[in-house]
């Protein structure tokens, strides 16, 4: 992981994600770079753009947990479902709002 934190460390800072970049970062953390493991990170990531990326994992949690938290509403009786419904809603609405703040991160 230490890796790809250290390309988002440089792509946040606006600087090209390179083997010595990354070389750069990850031994200034005292961490020991396996320089195969740094070629095939910058290969992989030529190609990806790394904005959209966050953006939609950032948001792919958040859909995620909605589908089986409809799916348990649906399944309940009405009583019951309408508190689980809202006690869902909102951990979902606390989850999004923390969300958009780790997007801010890394934008």
């Amino acid at each position: 992981m230490e890796y790809i934190y250290a390309a988002m460390m440089l792509h946040s800072a606006g600087k090209d994600i390179t083997e010595d970049g990354i070389t750069g970062t990850l031994t200034a953390a005292g961490i020991d770079v396996d320089t195969a493991r740094v070629k095939a990170l910058v290969a992989a990531l030529e190609s990806v753009d790394i904005e959209s990326a966050i953006s939609q994992v950032a948001v792919a949690p958040v859909a995620a947990a909605a589908a089986p938290a409809a799916a348990a509403a649906e399944a309940a009786p009405a009583a019951e479902a309408a508190p689980a419904a809202e006690e869902e809603e909102e951990k979902a609405e606390e989850e999004e709002s923390g969300m958009a703040g780790l997007g801010a991160l890394f934008g």
